[in-house]
């Protein structure tokens, strides 16, 4: 499936990070050649679990020269666009399960001058978005359950993703399509010929002694052809 953004990105997550030190992960991710760092924000309500805030990402912003993804997944959303816009976030993307108005948080995020996204749980159709393309930048199709890292990848999230990708490419838009959860070396193969260019990998980055090498093989390149 051809895509109308090509190259692959890489997005490590910085919830699989040593939370002692997000700093020197962080620039440690960056040296290695990843593009982005993908920002995991959870609440312990939209999901079962508590990450961190736009605090977090303030004391992060000037340490580390990386995009930064973050990813809502909190609710409600829009009463916290505006700080996270303001700690540094690059991108931010909400939740189309997260409340009742998605036109209304995806206008939220481009009123803060950051680029928005939406991101589709597994149950979640591409059909929520369909109406709000216009809008997006990024659409993250979430192939595990949200909430933890460390969680198989879901085969049957596949399929999505070459449908989202023929919508896209039917819309005329460029909007890159990201792959958050159980992408490793085994699985992102098959994520990208559906029709993904951006990588979020947590485990299968920071729990790698060479976070250089496990950069370079999500692209499917030796270390030596990482940029």
């Amino acid at each position: 499936m051809k895509s109308m953004a090509p190259d692959i990105l890489v997005a490590p997550s910085l919830l699989a990070a040593d939370f002692g030190r997000l700093a020197e992960e962080a620039t440690a991710v960056a040296a290695a050649g990843a593009d982005w760092l993908h920002l995991d924000i959870m609440d312990g309500h939209f999901v079962p679990n508590i990450s961190f805030g736009p605090l977090v990402l303030r004391a992060l912003r000037d340490r580390v020269g990386l995009p930064f993804d973050v990813h809502l997944m909190i609710t409600p959303t829009d009463p916290y666009i505006a700080a996270f816009a303001d700690a540094g976030a690059d991108q931010i993307i909400v939740h189309a399960e997260a409340g009742y108005h998605l036109h209304r948080s995806l206008q939220a995020v481009r009123t803060a001058g950051k680029r928005a996204g939406v991101a589709l749980n597994p149950a979640t159709s591409i059909e929520a978005i369909g109406h709000v393309l216009d809008l997006i930048d990024l659409v993250t199709v979430m192939t595990v359950n949200p909430g933890f890292g460390g969680q198989k990848f879901l085969v049957s999230q596949l399929e999505k993703i070459t449908a989202l990708r023929r919508m896209i490419d039917a819309s005329g838009r460029v909007i890159r399509i990201e792959v958050d959860g159980g992408v490793d070396v085994a699985t992102a193969p098959a994520a990208i010929a559906a029709g993904a260019d951006v990588l979020v990998a947590g485990t299968s980055v920071f729990d790698s002694p060479d976070y250089r090498g496990a950069i370079a093989a999500l692209r499917g390149l030796s270390v030596g052809e990482i940029r």
